[in-house]
Formats: C-alpha cells, structure tokens, sequence
C-alpha cells in the first residue's frame, strides 16, 4: 500500500456520497499478511472512515455476503492476483463482489486490486518474476490492463506482446500512482499523485501497438 498521505486514498473517500463510508479490505493477494493490514488501517483511520478488513486465510465470518456487502468501499491490495481469484471463487467472493458492483459500490485497489476487475492483465503471479498473461477474472471491465507500466524496461514490450498474440485482449497500461476511474464500464478519467505519470489505451493496429494516451489529473 502507498503511503498513507498520498492523496489517492482521499480521492478513494471523496466518490463516496457517505461522510464517513466504510471501508472493507481485501488482502487475499498478499496470503493475508499482517503487514498489510496494518498498513490499511493506518491509512484509512476511524477519524474518516469506518475501516474493516477480511482475512480468508483465518476467516471467522460465516456470512460472508453480509459482511462484504454492508460497506460503501471496497479496497483490494497488491500481491498474487491468480492466487487471490482462485481463493475468491473457492469461497464466492467473486459473486458476491458482483452484487456489490451492480448496486454501485466503490470498488478499488493497485496492482492485483486493480488487474482483478478486468477480464485480464500482466502479472508476475507464476514465480521468478516472470510477466505472464492472466485471464479469468472477474471481468465488470471489459479488456485487460498493465499496473506498474513504467516500473520497469519489461512490462511495456511484454503486455505488447501478449496483445500482438491474442493471448490477452486490447485494454489499458497506467504508470505506478496512476488510478483510472470507471462509472459501469466507461472511464471517467484517470488521477495521479506523481507528476509526470501516465496512462494509455493500449489497442492493436493491425499487426501494431496503439498507445492512445489519456493524461492524469494530478492530486494534490
């Protein structure tokens, strides 16, 4: 999770029309590390939000759909996005994260948070670091998308790749601190808390790359 004053996390407070939403976290990607969770609730204080988090590797909750669909956010954290959605689909989340979505909850989060909600993406879930494409998520976002575009000189060519072999669909690329923000399934706009970074529309052109970029609104 980013720092607990990056202005992302107001932004993700800001959509709700609640003055004080409450907040669920998911930390399923990262295995449930204590860390993590600690880290959420220091970002995500009582004093703005009321903050809740649950844990399926220890889980005490016997109505998980009650539970998952009580708050207005829903916050997702980085980690291994293909354990995360088999572990989901293993206890239903991945349906019940579909109710939450079709009654307009904020659904949210980086990297495996954000590659969860598409059809697909890039992911290093298989080991070694290596880029692999991930398909069968949870698809509300039609297309696939590529968190940590600028991170390093191997995600670009290797999200490019897949495309050009058909082995992931056409979708969107955003730099690290980059949110892109969807009403259903349109974007809206993107924000950002660092200057300079950027997103894309990432389609094919025949047997080409069509980078289309769309500028983040910076936060402040």
């Amino acid at each position: 999770m980013k720092s607990p004053k990056d202005p992302l996390h107001d932004y993700i407070l800001s959509l709700s029309s609640v003055d004080k939403p409450s907040v669920l976290f998911l930390p399923t990607a990262s295995g449930g590390e204590l860390s993590y969770i600690e880290d959420f609730y220091e970002t995500y204080t009582p004093d703005r939000c009321v903050p809740s988090h649950l844990n399926l590797f220890y889980r005490k909750e016997l109505d998980l759909r009650s539970y998952i669909l009580k708050n207005d956010i829903i916050r997702v954290c980085g980690g291994n996005t293909a354990n995360m959605i088999a572990v989901w689909k293993l206890h239903g989340v991945d349906k019940i994260l579909r109710e939450a979505w079709e009654m307009g909850k904020i659904l949210c989060g980086g990297s495996a948070g954000a590659i969860c909600w598409f059809e697909g993406g890039l992911t290093d879930s298989f080991g070694d670091s290596r880029l692999a494409p991930l398909t069968g998520c949870l698809g509300f976002l039609k297309g696939s998308v590529c968190p940590h575009y600028d991170v390093d000189e191997l995600r670009k060519p290797a999200y490019h790749d897949f495309l050009l072999a058909g082995q992931l669909p056409a979708g969107y690329a955003a730099d690290d601190q980059v949110a892109l923000h969807f009403e259903d399934e349109t974007l809206k706009l993107a924000v950002t808390s660092r200057s300079g970074a950027k997103a894309y529309q990432v389609s094919l052109n025949g047997e080409a790359i069509k980078e289309t970029p769309i500028e983040p609104i910076l936060l402040s």
